[in-house]
């Protein structure tokens, strides 16, 4: 299948997945080899007829959904980020959180948060969760190759790894479990919820409106949602706190960092 068989594909695909062609366009060809290696293992010759496959096989749309998730990951991706969570977030929202990490992948961001939280002198509980059972898996057995740990810094990756394997002071404060960021949120309220890169990136525009209200609501009052550095939560009474980047505080009720309010 050529690239531009697969744009096409994609094209007419995404929108009856409830995703968006835009956020795909950087990304599609690692879509594009796993949606290759299907029509491989259905003996279909091109797009058009994995297309007619698709309408005759109601079952199929959810071998493309799977085809379709993006698992770009890595230790303090966009290190900025978790500086701001360190020195500034997690401060104000301590001296202990509850946080969400929605759609986790192979457990490089909340273990990330973990190691923010511990340099910042905040205690902090995680839940994790993603919709892939595998790279859920590969966060329980929290080994990284290289390239995860590459943006890293030094000191804390020293810190953290014990014979190639993340330390259990800092697993043991992460919880995994098999979630779908578009149905009803897991029980509140969080301090903290991060969501990067991955709804407001990808998801259509009425399911991004979903989720936000999800996660917004999944909030307790002046908590903090993360979203990509790119990312705008489409949501009411979130506010961006600033200086922070990526930052929206849940502002239903007057609320100053470093307090609580009910």
């Amino acid at each position: 299948m050529t690239d531009g068989e697969c744009v096409e594909l994609l094209q007419w695909a995404l929108p009856r997945l409830g995703l968006r062609w835009d956020g795909f366009r950087k990304v599609r060809r690692q879509v594009c080899r796993r949606v290759a290696r299907r029509l491989d293992a259905l003996g279909l010759t091109d797009g058009a007829a994995y297309r007619r496959h698709l309408e005759a096989h109601a079952e199929e749309w959810a071998e493309l959904d799977r085809c379709c998730r993006i698992t770009i990951s890595r230790f303090w991706r966009d290190r900025a980020v978790f500086e701001t969570l360190r020195d500034l977030v997690l401060p104000a929202l301590g001296p202990s959180v509850a946080a969400w990490s929605a759609g986790c992948a192979s457990g490089e961001e909340p273990y990330s948060l973990v190691l923010a939280a511990i340099d910042a002198g905040v205690a902090i509980d995680v839940l994790a969760t993603d919709v892939d059972a595998g790279l859920l898996d590969r966060a329980r057995a929290a080994r990284y190759p290289e390239s995860s740990l590459r943006d890293l810094p030094a000191g804390l990756r020293a810190r953290a790894f014990d014979d190639g394997r993340l330390h259990l002071a800092v697993r043991g404060r992460v919880h995994l479990v098999q979630h779908d960021v578009r149905d009803d949120p897991p029980p509140g309220p969080f301090d903290l919820v991060l969501c990067r890169n991955v709804a407001f990136t990808y998801f259509a525009d009425d399911v991004q409106r979903t989720v936000a209200e999800h996660l917004r609501r999944s909030l307790r009052h002046g908590g903090a949602l993360v979203v990509g550095a790119h990312e705008t939560p489409p949501a009411d009474r979130l506010e961006p706190w600033l200086p922070a980047r990526g930052v929206w505080r849940r502002a239903d009720v007057a609320w100053a960092p470093g307090g609580r309010s009910p």
